[in-house]
């Protein structure tokens, strides 16, 4: 007796070849509505659903497959007794492959102002339901729902007569995530309709397996969202360079959070997820010279992302660094040729496109998931946010706004000096915002600038004490976002120091 498939595709790519191929190979075919049309138009032999079933395609193709002379066809195991005997006394034959993949259920709700209606209609029924049951009974059946299989299926075939049992095991794996995946979209897509958030449902495809993690006894995988995001390493075009590790990526997202708040040209240097020279410029390559000149020693071994395409007098001028990462939306042929003589350094190309797009941040917790809205949201700092008697020079509320968007991606307790749209110091993560406030300001002392310098912190100063200290290192200006029970303390001694003093009202911790 001839072996049967069952052929029932939405995405028709590659059928024609796969369905004549298996008629080559002396198989039956048996198709339903938009499937046995094109096998009709292309002289291919089948046998339309219905007569197999007995049975009309009815309620609008909405009930087709769902039959005991199809699932039983399925699911009937060829080394039990019963099973065969079922199938002979109701008239049953064997299907012995499905090729099956479903309605555009993702490319329909993905489309502007679908309905409710438009969404349920490519909700498939039937089409799971087959893939499970013959995944269910691979032993027996190969299951198919990737035209990208249909070559290996149609080689095994001619080799052996049938596919290998490996293969249908890992088709039928293959299956059930597909399945999966489709209900969770249709899931969430309801749940989201219904207002319910009582489950977190996650679909990341492997992008990368990693040699380590974080430490080299540490196993790692990198995996990304399914469509493509701007500013996202995942999607990003190695253009030179090592394999990226797992620092190397969470380094780079780091930088690419800090770009992403700023549109004139930007540069900046990051060590260990924090800034460590970071400026504006007229030009990619002042503002380049500026982060760099801003702390020559962390940079070594760090990673630079820029927001313009890297011009070759820029690469230039970073190519006697040692660097693990240059990171921009382009590069120019002068620029690549130059990085590329670096046959370590990553070089990678990322879409910096900006969306407003609300983004959700996930962190793994022992036994748990914490998940939250990430930090888009950053305010622009402006002169009437002034809390004390001294007002703010254009050229303060200028550094102040730079301040405020870089100390937002330093962790917390951050502390940020500044000047001329260029740090001068930063303090990170330190377990008191004095410590942090003295790393910053000896940072600057450093550095050589002595006065004129804009002090940013990303939480409130809960005592006056860091005011004191800031006008000891020539602080003139400094922007925080209030909210202490002290905050009056402060502004009496910004009142007395001279200091202006901006209250912004949201606070950017960073833990």
């Amino acid at each position: 007796m001839k072996k049967r498939a069952l052929l029932s595709v939405s995405d028709k790519s590659g059928l024609k070849e796969f369905a004549q191929s298996l008629v080559e190979l002396g198989w039956e075919l048996i198709a339903t509505g938009g499937t046995q049309k094109l096998l009709i138009d292309n002289h291919i032999p089948n046998i339309g659903i219905s007569e197999v079933t007995g049975f009309p395609e009815i309620c609008d193709g909405r009930v087709k497959t769902l039959h005991p002379k199809v699932h039983g066809a399925l699911l009937a195991r060829r080394d039990v007794p019963a099973h065969l005997q079922a199938l002979q006394e109701n008239g049953i034959q064997f299907i012995d492959l499905v090729c099956v993949n479903l309605y555009p259920f993702k490319q329909t709700i993905a489309k502007e102002g679908v309905s409710m209606e438009d969404a349920i209609e490519n909700i498939d029924i039937g089409g799971p339901s087959m893939l499970r049951s013959a995944a269910k009974n691979w032993n027996d059946v190969t299951v198919v729902c990737d035209p990208s299989d249909y070559g290996r299926i149609i080689d095994e075939i001619k080799a052996n007569g049938n596919t290998l049992k490996e293969t249908r095991l890992q088709l039928s794996a293959k299956a059930y995530t597909h399945t999966a995946e489709y209900d969770m979209c249709i899931s969430g897509f309801m749940r989201k309709a219904a207002g319910l958030n009582e489950k977190l449902f996650l679909e990341y495809d492997l992008c990368q397996s990693l040699r380590y993690g974080e430490n080299p006894h540490q196993q790692a995988k990198f995996y990304k969202t399914l469509e493509p995001k701007p500013f996202s390493l995942a999607f990003a075009r190695q253009l030179g360079g090592k394999e990226l590790s797992y620092n190397n990526i969470q380094d780079a997202n780091a930088a690419l959070d800090i770009v992403r708040e700023f549109d004139e040209p930007f540069a900046v240097g990051l060590k260990h997820m924090n800034p460590c020279g970071a400026a504006v410029g007229k030009t990619i390559e002042e503002a380049w010279q500026k982060a760099y000149e801003a702390d020559k020693v962390s940079i070594y071994g760090g990673i630079v992302a820029v927001n313009r395409e890297l011009t070759g007098e820029a690469a230039a001028a970073m190519k006697p660094i040692f660097l693990e990462i240059v990171i921009a939306p382009s590069f120019s042929a002068e620029a690549l040729e130059i990085l590329s003589a670096k046959k370590n350094l990553r070089i990678l190309q990322v879409d910096m496109t900006k969306s407003a797009e609300v983004e959700m941040q996930y962190v793994s917790m022992n036994g748990g998931m914490l998940a939250q809205q990430k930090d888009r949201q950053t305010l622009e700092v402006k002169a009437e946010m002034c809390v004390t008697e001294t007002k703010p020079s254009a050229v303060q509320v200028s550094d102040m706004d730079f301040g405020w968007k870089i100390v937002k991606h330093v962790k917390s307790n951050a502390i940020v000096v500044v000047k001329d749209g260029a740090t001068l110091g930063v303090g990170a993560g330190q377990m008191n915002r004095v410590g942090s406030a003295e790393i910053a300001l000896k940072e600057a002392q450093a550095a050589g600038t002595t006065s004129g310098l804009v002090l940013a912190s990303d939480g409130f100063l809960p005592f006056d004490d860091t005011v004191a200290l800031a006008a000891q290192y020539g602080v003139s200006a400094i922007v925080q976002p209030g909210g202490s029970i002290r905050d009056n303390d402060c502004i009496v001694k910004a009142n007395e120091l001279g200091i202006t003093m901006l209250f912004t009202g949201m606070r950017h911790f960073k833990h």
